[in-house]
């Protein structure tokens, strides 16, 4: 953890969405060095769902060393953002830190975002940090410190974080605009900077998201409060930055990241609008192992060569492995694999698949009998995956029937009741078509065609992927976040479905 200096003992700083999580943190931070907090957040009684509220924070900043001044702001209503100022001049004496952590989210496309909620992400996201600012520029010019922190992510115009959240992406960059325009007009007088995590971090919302078990894939909200308070050292003239906070962290000589894990030695998942770290490790992941290990493996955005999928020869088929059930996933923000299907990879029965096609496809006239008495030979004598095995022979056998074979083995009541969900799976391309998994009825049901009960989640993708998602090559939350899954439906069922994929590897 990186230790407090008292840099900032008796400086104000105003604080959006601090009753909770990230924000929280950042005051708590601030407040052992003894400074005063204004508290700028909606909430004032206690969510049946979301712990904490501006009068909890205001306990908690106190008994951590700083002083604290709870407002009612919704940055949605610029008078609400004026009166807070107001008050916290008047108590504080001025204001030196501005930090716009305030913000919404819906992870829909364009034909699914309705109006309000593209309303709320706007005026919340993006309209909210630029009325704050306003407000708080004149007292901030006459702070000694005057920092403005947005914590937003880096200007990233690759397609791939619009296509499946074009709202919510415009939003969120809104508020990074405002770093780019601000920190240009008001060089010299105070440093304006943006802050994003590298990895998901846990908050009452990730849970609400994610689920249960989520908080094993991300780390401690303490590491975006050290890599802010990081930032508040720094002169006015460190501005327009848009920082992430492993590598700014990094610069402060931290090298033990497992200190902000929740899970030390877990895989993290990545967040949004970064995509350098993922390909870069999945790659080397890909080339390295035979057999992919959820726990050292990343999150892959981009798809890799065919070639780096493909197992490596020496690679044992038959891995004595059983699906097994986990939790739930999440998606998000919210996805999660902590263990998944380590069986055989596809492209290698595929291949298998094509070869015998081709030969039942060949002229019977073509084949001599010695021809003919070889392959039986070779194909009784030749290694093959388990599962299939233990599967009767069929004139059609695709990746996709063996993946709904696996899942179906690897189901049980106890994974129905923690379930209670019914997913229709379209899929595209080769051995495609609609298929279902219904989790609702007992002992669960797989097949193909529509299920009995209406879905609650559909689920489009191609066939390719739908095989690497469930086989541990590819996670949801990449796949969703990268275009190749769209969701319909309950988005925490979704998530549940990761969960399951992961109970499911350690029975492999």
């Amino acid at each position: 953890m990186l230790p407090n200096t008292g840099k900032l003992a008796g400086c104000t700083v105003f604080i959006t969405g601090a009753s909770r999580g990230i924000g929280k943190a950042i005051a708590l931070k601030a407040a052992k060095d003894g400074a005063n907090i204004v508290i700028a957040a909606k909430t004032t009684q206690r969510h049946p769902k979301l712990l904490g509220t501006i009068y909890t924070a205001a306990e908690e900043i106190e008994a951590a060393g700083g002083k604290a001044l709870p407002c009612v702001v919704d940055v949605r209503d610029e008078q609400q953002i004026n009166s807070a100022v107001e008050k916290a001049v008047e108590r504080f004496g001025g204001i030196d830190i501005l930090v716009n952590n305030a913000s919404a989210i819906s992870l829909t496309n364009t034909l699914e975002t309705p109006t309000k909620r593209v309303d709320l992400m706007m005026n919340v996201n993006t309209r909210g940090t630029y009325l704050t600012s306003k407000a708080c520029i004149p007292f901030l010019k006459k702070s000694k410190v005057a920092h403005i922190l947005n914590l937003s992510p880096p200007l990233n115009l690759n397609p791939l974080w619009f296509k499946q959240h074009c709202a919510y992406t415009i939003a969120k960059y809104g508020m990074s605009m405002c770093v780019l325009g601000m920190a240009e007009e008001f060089r010299g007088e105070i440093a304006v900077n943006a802050l994003w995590p590298r990895t998901a971090i846990h908050t009452a919302a990730m849970d609400m998201l994610g689920g249960s078990g989520v908080e094993s894939q991300c780390r401690k909200v303490d590491i975006i409060a050290d890599a802010a308070y990081s930032i508040f050292k720094r002169p006015k003239s460190f501005t327009g930055n848009f920082i992430i906070d492993e590598n700014i962290l990094k610069e402060e000589g931290i090298k033990n990241f497992d200190i902000y894990a929740i899970t030390p030695g877990h895989p993290l998942l990545p967040d949004f609008f970064l995509d350098e770290q993922p390909d870069a490790v999945m790659e080397e992941k890909t080339s390295n192992d035979p057999v992919p290990e959820v726990k050292e493996e990343k999150l892959q955005l981009q798809e890799q060569p065919q070639q780096q999928e493909q197992p490596q020869q020496q690679e044992q088929p038959q891995q004595q492995e059983q699906p097994q059930q986990q939790e739930q996933p999440q998606l998000q923000e919210q996805p999660q694999l902590q263990e998944q299907l380590q069986q055989q990879e596809q492209p290698q029965l595929q291949e298998q698949l094509q070869q015998q096609t081709q030969q039942q496809e060949q002229p019977r006239l073509q084949e001599q009998p010695q021809q003919r008495t070889q392959q039986r030979t070779q194909q009784r004598t030749q290694p093959q995956p388990l599962v299939q095995s233990m599967l009767p022979p069929k004139a059609h056998f695709g990746a996709v029937e063996e993946t709904f074979r696996i899942v179906k083995d690897s189901l049980s009541d106890e994974v129905v009741r923690a379930t209670q969900a019914v997913y229709q799976f379209e899929l595209s391309g080769e051995d495609g078509g609609t298929w279902f998994l219904d989790l609702k009825s007992r002992g669960g049901k797989v097949g193909h065609g529509e299920p009995s009960d209406r879905a609650d989640v559909v689920m489009s993708m191609a066939t390719e992927d739908f095989v690497k998602m469930f086989s541990g090559k590819l996670k949801p939350t990449m796949a969703f976040m990268s275009g190749k899954l769209k969701i319909k439906g309950n988005l925490a069922l979704a998530i549940k479905l990761e969960k399951l994929m992961t109970h499911m590897n350690s029975r492999l």
